[in-house]
C-alpha cells in the first residue's frame, strides 16, 4: 500500500527539507479484534506539526501519522460483532487503553499510563489502509461526507471536550483564541447552546476573522485586545504560549482558561499570582479525548448541523498542507484525499 511516513524528526519550513516521504508498506492484518480500514481521507493536525518538529517523540520510526481516519472497513478479524466489512467508520487520537487500570474504568481511558495514540504509537491514516480495534472506531453520521467528517474525529471531538471542561452555559461569554479546524467547530455547538462567543485570531487574519463572524461570533479580535466584555470562559487552542496569559488578563473573577493543546511550541509567560489568578480564575489542560467523546459529539454534531469548512489536499501534498497548517493559512480544516 501507499503511505506517507515520518522517518526522523526534521523542522516543517518553506523551502527546506520535506519532511514526509512517500513509501510502500505491506497491508496491514487485522488481530481477532481488530478492522482493517480502507482509508477515504484523513484530516491534518497541529499534533502532526508537534510530531513532526520532535516535541511528541514516537517509540519508533518509521511512523505513519494522521488521526483524523475516515474509511470503510476492509476486512474483520475473527472476534469482531461490531462492525462488517462495507461500513464507514472513523478514528481519532485514542488508538487504544489498557482497559483494567481505575481510569479506563469510569471511562477516562485518555488519563491511562498505557493511553497509545493514533499517528504516534500506532500507524496512522496517511496510507491506504489503517488497523485499529472495533472498540476505538467509530460509526459516522450519514450527513457528513469523508471530507467533512475527517476534522469531527479530532477538531471537533477535543473541542468537545474542551467546551465541556470549561463549565460555560447558556448566556455566559466563551473567548476562543486562536480560530483553526477545532475552534470553528466549538463555535458552532456553543452558539447552538446559547453562548456569546468573542474570537481572538492572531493580527492579520482577516480570513479566519470573516469565518468566525460568518459562524457566528458576537465580537473578533487580536489576541492582547481587550475584549467589549469580561469572558465568563476562555478555550486556547494555539500552539503558543502567550495566549493563556492573554486569556487570564481578560477572564472575569471565578472564571476559568481552558488550554487545549498537547504542546506549546514556546512557554506560556510567567504568571503575576495577584493579578491574573487571584480572585479563583483556573487554569485546566485537555488532555487527549476519551471514546465517550466521539461518541457523544458524532451524534450532536449530525443534530445540530455541524458544517465544518474543508480544504482538500491530495496525500501525495501532505508536506505543504502541514506548512499551511503551521503558517496559519489553512481556512477551517485540512484534509487528505487518500481515496
Amino acid at each position: 500500500m501507499r503511505a506517507i511516513v515520518l522517518k526522523e524528526p526534521c523542522p516543517i519550513e518553506a523551502g527546506g527539507k520535506k519532511p514526509l516521504e512517500s513509501v510502500l508498506m505491506p497491508i496491514p492484518a487485522p488481530a481477532p479484534d481488530h478492522l482493517l480500514i480502507k482509508v477515504s481521507v484523513c484530516g491534518i493536525c497541529h499534533t502532526e506539526i508537534d510530531e513532526i518538529e520532535g516535541r511528541l517523540v514516537p517509540p519508533k520510526y518509521p511512523i505513519v501519522p494522521g488521526h483524523e481516519i475516515v474509511g470503510r472497513v476492509h476486512a474483520v478479524g475473527s472476534q469482531v460483532r461490531k462492525y462488517k466489512p462495507g461500513d464507514r467508520v472513523g478514528v481519532a487520537w485514542i488508538h487504544s487503553s489498557c482497559g483494567r487500570c481505575s481510569f479506563c474504568a469510569r471511562g477516562d481511558e485518555n488519563l491511562c499510563d498505557d493511553f497509545h495514540a493514533t499517528g504516534l504509537h500506532a500507524h496512522g491514516g496517511y496510507a491506504e489502509y489503517t488497523v485499529v480495534s472495533q472498540d476505538f472506531a467509530y460509526p459516522i453520521p450519514q450527513r457528513f461526507t469523508d471530507s467533512q467528517a475527517a476534522p469531527l474525529l479530532c477538531a471537533g471531538v477535543i473541542g468537545y471536550r474542551a467546551l465541556r471542561l470549561s463549565g460555560v452555559k447558556s448566556g455566559e461569554v466563551l473567548g476562543l483564541y486562536g480560530f483553526g479546524a477545532s475552534a470553528h467547530i466549538a463555535i458552532q455547538v456553543a452558539k447552538h447552546r446559547g453562548c456569546k462567543v468573542f474570537v481572538f485570531t492572531r493580527e492579520g487574519q482577516k480570513d479566519h476573522q470573516d469565518l468566525a463572524l460568518k459562524l457566528g461570533a458576537d465580537w473578533v479580535g487580536v489576541t492582547g485586545e481587550m475584549p467589549p466584555q469580561k469572558l465568563r470562559c476562555a478555550i486556547d487552542f494555539t500552539p503558543v504560549g502567550e495566549p493563556v496569559r492573554e486569556a487570564l488578563r481578560a477572564l472575569e473573577k471565578g472564571g476559568r482558561v481552558v488550554i487545549n493543546a498537547i504542546r506549546k511550541v514556546n512557554p506560556i509567560p510567567e504568571l503575576d499570582y495577584a493579578q491574573l489568578l487571584w480572585h479563583e480564575r483556573e487554569i485546566k489542560s485537555v488532555a487527549n479525548v476519551a471514546r465517550q467523546d466521539a461518541l457523544e459529539f458524532l451524534p450532536l454534531a449530525a443534530q445540530i448541523g455541524i458544517q465544518p469548512e474543508v480544504q482538500e489536499f491530495p496525500l501525495d501534498r501532505a508536506n505543504d498542507a502541514l506548512l499551511l497548517l503551521k503558517q496559519g493559512r489553512i481556512h477551517g480544516a485540512g484534509v487528505l484525499r487518500i481515496a
